[in-house]
């Protein structure tokens, strides 16, 4: 697998090693000693799979406790994934880092704690799946408003496109309203 360094040094871009020909293909998605080797130590606990129709944006999610690691990929269409800094005391605190994620490009994201999580799903449908470092906890989750104007993420919405999200993303707050890490 080759990692991939963003403008955020803790979020890594991971592409595998991809093995095709004229039957399909096979890629190792997975491998602790690699990743923990190029990437960071982490146990993962739990797995989610989602399907996103066109111009469904969920997100910025981040929980203040059991804070989630999550490595991230799609297996089906193409989002635009987003990753924020909600570390109070980064250097990087509120910049975020962007990428296109699909099942022709294979590529992973790695989310670290402490980071609010998004995507919008650009084809037609989107499957989205991804391990996390600890379990999820609605009762600590929080919701950045996707357009907050100080944090600026540059999503690739068409003009006119209706935004499909769930109430919580449509209510969601400023990163200056939320609680920090």
């Amino acid at each position: 697998m080759k990692v991939i360094d963003t403008k955020i040094p803790d979020v890594k871009i991971i592409e595998p090693t991809v093995h095709g020909d004229e039957r399909g293909f096979f890629m190792e998605t997975w491998n602790e000693i690699r990743f923990n080797q190029l990437v960071t130590k982490a146990k993962f606990v739990q797995d989610n799979h989602s399907k996103s129709a066109k111009g469904t944006l969920r997100g910025l999610h981040y929980q203040t406790e059991n804070t989630q690691g999550k490595l991230v990929r799609v297996i089906s269409g193409e989002v635009f994934d987003v990753a924020v800094d909600v570390r109070k005391n980064s250097p990087t605190f509120g910049q975020w880092v962007g990428v296109y994620l699909s099942e022709e490009n294979k590529r992973q994201l790695w989310v670290p704690e402490g980071f609010a999580h998004g995507f919008y799903a650009t084809s037609e449908e989107a499957e989205f799946v991804y391990k996390c470092t600890d379990y999820y906890n609605p009762n600590a989750e929080h919701t950045i408003i996707w357009n907050d104007p100080e944090i600026g993420i540059e999503w690739p919405i068409l003009d006119g496109q209706e935004l499909l999200m769930a109430a919580k993303d449509a209510e969601g707050l400023v990163l200056k309203e939320t609680p920090h890490l």
